[in-house]
């Protein structure tokens, strides 16, 4: 909520100083201007004898809701709000005497019509303030939109109710406007005893105050269970009053095992309490005036749905919010914080009743209390952190240490986000005390650990309270980071290439391009070997990089230059990165080639026959057989070669084809072969290994002379 205004602070300034607690004003002001008389000695009422109809003119009993003449005066606080009041969507009544120590703000849906009653109601318990009493009295402003009415009168004629207000009025009020810096002195006290009453209510001495019966929450139902016998029956309820079965969350309350005249204590334990019932006072009412529903701990309460609820409601959080929106609420409805009185459905109204339970007493001596707080700092500055998201547990379990969850885990106080001054405060009785961080401000890591206590808390020490600091550690800013990447492609297609091996390198030597080695290299920073998409990629800090190739892909050549950059990476580039082509070429496939080799011997012995002298020739006209001359020949090969010692020629390299020998001389003694041509003989890549091998023989006589020679030879190479 909001902080205290600075009118509010100083009457609360002034009423300690001088004294003026709300129990000493009542013996120099009439009670019935305080409407804080005294309750009957058999009740502990509420602080400053809330509770009770004041006289007035007090009907016994008072009558059920209902629209007849006006039934008797009660000057007693029907409703009282620590903070705000504000009259919101289709909101139509507030019964009774209202004090708000802050602003009273009124700005309906202007389709509901813009009229609030306040004081005297259509319906209601039709128990209304003394005429010409203060039925509204603001510590603040009194504002109605334009348009809207506030009206005291219940339109009925001589009655006329006041507003009493501290700031400043606006807008349209029916009824006596009286303008008073002092209009809510004589309440602001009841603020702090009523938020000290409903921690009392539920926790005395800290703990959880002991049950007298069971509530569970069935669905369709929240059933409570009384004992049967005791005058004042307890009930602990730490969860809220719906049913998670029903589209609109509506269950009906009943009460069983409760004595006649017993008075009925409700403690809703838990931060944020929504109550959503259909009960009204055929199952309710019986207990209404006996009936208290104490919420010491919620900062937002909602009461909604579509019943006349019955009881007394006390809300004791000061920084807190309740949003009312059932048609009726019908008892006292005091909150130490701000209320909305709100709904999308016409007629939504506060009806005055009392309330004379026996209550616990909590109006004696006040126990002491303290601050516990935590301050959160920056570890390396030590300034103060907003922001951070803190609960405070009260050390309950008698286990040392914090136990936050289990089967008996120690007790939850209150949650707190620090503000501008890093500092999170709880005002609370004695006892050992633990601040949990669970979230810490934006930047910052959560310590670890999260913890900060034990802090114990004294009478002797709560003057000054007891404080922990919480430092934290601002999260690492991870530094801007991006893709370098270089992209393998074959030179020919530019499809991807696998297989390459890359280094990185950053530019750290100042010196222009790449140095790898040397007393003052760059830096290597990684390998990679791309993948079948081609792309080796390394994601790093804004810089100067190079890649380097150190093994093309199989089948490629390494390229040269092997170095690609420089790349240079900035903070603006890095979401896109940046990227080079490296090109390789296919390493040249050399041709298969073979070899024929011819083993020449003597026809009749068979031994190697040295000095024969051979051509070459390679079938390249597509005609058969060898052609030597002519205007297309086959191709000579091999211009000649002389059999060794062992009688062989070899013919090494050779592309793949068909070849011819062609035999041009023999050794002495040795006649040519009738056809000195032999093949074709055919080198595949079949046979390229091992070579082609020829065995030819000649025969021992004079060689041919003169013409008839010449003209064989001729024929022969014709083939």
């Amino acid at each position: 909520m909001k902080p205290t205004p600075k009118r509010f602070a100083a009457l609360r300034s002034r009423a300690r100083t001088t004294g003026a607690a709300c129990a000493v004003l009542a013996t120099v002001v009439p009670a019935f201007t305080l409407g804080l008389g005294a309750a009957p000695a058999a009740a502990a009422t509420l602080p400053g004898g809330l509770g009770p109809c004041v006289p007035g003119d007090c009907p016994d009993p008072f009558p059920d809701v209902n629209n007849g003449p006006i039934a008797g005066r009660d000057d007693g606080i029907n409703i009282f709000v620590g903070d705000d009041f504000l009259v919101r969507g289709r909101a139509a009544e507030a019964e009774g005497r209202v004090v708000v120590l802050d602003d009273f703000d009124q700005n309906k849906d202007t389709e509901a019509g813009g009229l609030y009653n306040l004081g005297i109601v259509g319906v209601g318990s039709r128990v209304a303030p003394p005429v010409d009493s203060d039925f509204l009295t603001a510590g603040g402003d009194v504002t109605i939109a334009p348009g809207q009415t506030l009206d005291t009168t219940g339109a009925l004629v001589d009655e006329l109710g006041t507003v009493r207000y501290a700031g400043t009025q606006t807008g349209t009020v029916t009824g006596t406007t009286v303008q008073d810096d002092d209009a809510t002195a004589p309440y602001v006290g009841l603020r702090d005893e009523l938020t000290a009453a409903s921690q009392c209510y539920a926790r005395p001495d800290g703990t959880t105050r002991t049950a007298t019966g069971t509530a569970v929450n069935e669905g369709y139902r929240t059933l409570f269970t009384g004992d049967g016998t005791s005058q004042l029956q307890v009930f602990n309820v730490d969860f809220d009053l719906v049913n998670p079965n029903s589209p609109n969350g509506s269950q009906s309350i009943e009460f069983a095992g409760i004595p006649d005249d017993a008075t009925i204590l409700v403690n809703v334990i838990g931060e944020n309490r929504v109550i959503n019932t259909t009960s009204g006072s055929d199952t309710l009412g019986q207990y209404r005036e006996r009936l208290l529903w104490n919420l010491p701990d919620a900062t937002t309460a909602s009461f909604v749905g579509s019943g006349q609820f019955q009881g007394s409601v006390l809300v004791g959080e000061q920084a807190s919010m309740t949003t009312v929106s059932l048609p009726g609420m019908n008892g006292r409805f005091f909150t130490t914080g701000s209320l909305t009185h709100t709904s999308e459905n016409a007629g939504v109204e506060f009806h005055a009743y009392p309330f004379d339970g026996d209550l616990p007493d909590c109006n004696g001596p006040q126990p002491v209390t303290g601050a516990v707080s935590v301050l959160k700092t920056d570890a390396e500055t030590g300034d103060p952190l907003a922001g951070a998201d803190f609960e405070l547990w009260r050390e309950t379990n008698g286990v040392d240490g914090l136990q936050t969850d289990g089967a008996d885990p120690d007790t939850h106080v209150s949650d707190c986000t620090t503000p501008a001054n890093g500092v999170c405060t709880a005002t609370t009785i004695p006892g050992t005390y633990y601040w949990r961080e669970t979230e810490a401000p934006d930047g910052y890591d959560l310590p670890d650990p999260n913890v900060f206590g034990p802090l114990t808390l004294t009478e002797d020490n709560a003057d000054q309270g007891v404080q922990a600091e919480a430092v934290n550690t601002k999260t690492p800013v991870p530094p801007v980071t991006g893709e370098v990447r270089v992209y393998k492609t074959d030179a020919e297609t530019g499809d991807p290439l696998a297989g390459a091996d890359f280094e990185l390198w950053r530019e750290t030597n100042n010196t222009p391009g790449l140095q790898t080695i040397g007393i003052n290299p760059d830096t290597h920073v990684s390998d990679c070997t791309t993948p079948a998409n081609g792309v080796c990629s390394d994601t790093t800090t804004p810089g100067t990089y190079y890649w380097r190739e150190t093994e093309a892909p199989d089948g490629y050549e390494l390229p040269d230059p092997n170095v690609f950059g420089p790349l240079v990476l900035t903070e603006d580039n890095a979401d896109q990165g940046v990227q080079v082509e490296a090109v390789n070429s296919k390493t040249p496939v050399p041709p298969v080639t073979g070899s024929l080799t011819l083993d020449k011997t003597d026809a009749k012995n068979g031994q190697p026959l040295p000095g024969a002298v051979f051509e070459l020739w390679r079938e390249s006209n597509d005609v058969p057989g060898l052609q030597t001359t002519g205007g297309d020949p086959d191709t000579l090969a091999d211009a000649g070669c002389s059999t060794d010692e062992d009688g062989q020629c070899t013919f090494d390299d050779l592309p793949l084809g068909e070849y011819y020998l062609r035999e041009i001389a023999v050794p002495e003694g040795y006649v040519l072969p009738a056809n000195p041509v032999s093949g074709p003989f055919e080198v595949t890549e079949e046979n390229s290994e091992e070579g082609v091998t020829v065995e030819l023989a000649n025969d021992r006589g004079e060689p041919c002379k003169g013409k008839d020679c010449k003209d064989d030879m001729h024929k022969a190479a014709r083939g």
